[in-house]
């Protein structure tokens, strides 16, 4: 008999969470192990259960689903994990590539792609919904045909402090980590992430990221 493929779900909305077990349940070759409301606890089932496969909600309170990603890859990189967002968000989709995700979908997508998501991302392949892949899709044809690379050796018109943020971002650190590492609160790097921005001329962590590698400032 083919072993059934265990699921985990992370998510802070309960009636969501409930629903999702409900259609998973349709599934002969799908076991949901474990439903918890956090990414606290998501961490604890990766590291105590194992699950094949771990749906988290993105934005949940306390612990993002970006941040519990990091922390599974760190510690259980062969559970797989795929993100669950309201939104198609450029920074979102960026962040969870870095940190290690296999998936990406809406929370609005049908259960025939959620299922379909479980079982590609379990064969090892990545599976993201068609909203992202045209997202994906339409910010690198805008970038190869309108010439629309970022802006180099202005590094000078930043802050001090505005280096140091830029090259802990780039470098993987999360928003609370670079606070923790500067003294300085979550709000505060936001802040200076916000002006490292408009002084450069960019529109999101990934740019942030190139930008700082372009320049070997990582």
């Amino acid at each position: 008999m083919e072993e059934k493929i265990r699921v985990a779900i992370a998510d802070d909305h309960g009636l969501m969470r409930h629903g999702i077990v409900l259609l998973l349940e349709e599934n002969s070759d799908i076991e949901v192990i474990a439903s918890v409301p956090s990414g606290e606890d998501a961490i604890n089932v990766a590291n105590t259960r194992t699950p094949d496969v771990f749906l988290l909600d993105i934005v949940m309170k306390g612990m993002s689903g970006i941040e519990t990603t990091r922390w599974i890859k760190d510690q259980n990189p062969v559970i797989k994990i795929i993100l669950l967002s309201s939104e198609v968000s450029k920074e979102f989709i960026s962040d969870g590539m870095k940190m290690g995700i296999d998936g990406y979908l809406l929370k609005d997508c049908s259960k025939e792609m959620l299922f379909e998501a479980i079982r590609t991302v379990m064969r090892g392949e990545k599976y993201f919904s068609p909203e992202v892949k045209n997202l994906i899709f339409r910010d690198f044809y805008l970038k190869e045909t309108e010439g629309k690379g970022l802006p180099a050796g202005r590094t000078k018109e930043l802050s001090k402090r505005e280096t140091e943020v830029l090259v802990l971002i780039a470098s993987g650190k999360t928003i609370k980590e670079i606070g923790d590492e500067l003294f300085i609160s979550p709000k505060t790097v936001e802040t200076h992430k916000t002006h490292v921005m408009d002084k450069l001329g960019l529109t999101n962590t990934a740019q942030l990221v190139k930008y700082a590698i372009d320049n070997k400032l990582v």
